[in-house]
């Protein structure tokens, strides 16, 4: 039986005890494939409040911050959202779950779009929080530079703690990566990822199955090829359609289809047939469990999704 190396066991066997990521969304990010810089509107399939329920709940800010910013208005305000999201979920998985340790997860949006004296402060911080093993700052290839890279790495060294660095890859393939609107092309995809493992830092590669046009052997492509740029971890998982978005527009005029939850645990699995035991997998599933959610209905309970794919990763002979 072949036993995947799940974000669960690595944490086990690196820290010794159970480690929550504890994601947090804070007000004034966006995207630069939001704000115009890059492109307007998002990802087509973009509603980040799904991705992030946290960000239901904080206020809304007029104002959105961008990396040439001078000064940020919002900063004392964000750290008192940092400080009041890390308290109430890390009270509630020690009282809950038991457990005791944490990894501080800049989830919503593209969280390096902001000046760099405001990143500076926010994610050192992060890493001072009581039981904080580390951090992992999910974003993109484009919104990060070589002089933030230098002082995650420094960061690191000096406090003994572990940084990932997530990056929305999604898919390697240029004619996607357009029609989703993501507003960059991958070819800086193997060159930004080098530069992070470089400095020491882990680099977690997301990508999507069930894009539109994308077929089997382009996803499983995708995979590959961040694999082979030497990602530490992947996350995986279903592409799904939000009310609001432009993806459910597509849907509605009959121009996409979704995945099939048969065709993605197939994926899945072939997925895990090729990811090496060293590498740490993140994530395998996803979902929206609120109204918001058009399709596939599969989506809306990621315990069945899970059921059902370790059920076929069992008779795979894969434990996950």
């Amino acid at each position: 039986m072949k036993q995947m190396l799940t974000f669960g066991r690595y944490c086990k066997r690196r820290f010794g005890e159970r480690v929550r990521k504890i994601p947090i969304a804070l007000g004034g990010f966006t995207c630069p494939n939001i704000d115009g810089s890059v492109a307007k509107g998002g990802c087509i399939f973009c509603k980040n409040e799904s991705f992030s329920p946290t960000l239901e709940h904080e206020p809304k800010f007029s104002i959105k911050m961008n990396p040439n910013m001078k000064e940020n208005p919002l900063l004392n305000t964000q750290l008192e959202q940092l400080h009041s999201q890390y308290k109430w979920q890390s009270e509630f998985h020690k009282n809950k779950f038991g457990v005791c340790k944490y990894m501080i997860y800049f989830q919503s949006f593209t969280n390096t779009y902001a000046p760099f004296a405001t990143l500076e402060k926010l994610y050192t911080e992060a890493l001072k929080l009581p039981n904080t093993i580390g951090m992992s700052i999910g974003t993109r290839t484009d919104s990060v530079s070589l002089e933030l890279l230098d002082f995650l790495s420094e960061l690191q060294h000096k406090n003994k703690q572990e940084i990932w660095i997530e990056y929305g890859i999604q898919s390697i393939y240029n004619e996607t990566l357009e029609l989703i609107n993501r507003g960059h092309n991958a070819d800086e995809f193997e060159y930004w990822i080098n530069e992070t493992k470089k400095r020491g830092l882990k680099v977690c590669s997301h990508i999507i199955y069930g894009l539109p046009n994308e077929t089997k052997e382009m996803m499983i492509n995708s995979l590959k090829k961040v694999l082979e740029w030497g990602s530490d971890g992947i996350k995986v998982h279903p592409l799904y359609i939000i009310e609001k978005t432009l993806l459910a527009n597509m849907h509605k005029d009959g121009k996409y289809k979704p995945i099939s939850l048969v065709d993605y645990i197939n994926l899945i699995v072939e997925t895990l047939k090729i990811i090496p035991t060293n590498v740490v997998i993140h994530r395998v599933s996803a979902g929206v469990r609120n109204d918001t959610l058009i399709a596939p209905k599969w989506c809306f309970d990621k315990n069945i999704q899970m059921r059902a794919i370790r059920d076929a990763l069992h008779k795979a002979g894969i434990e996950y």
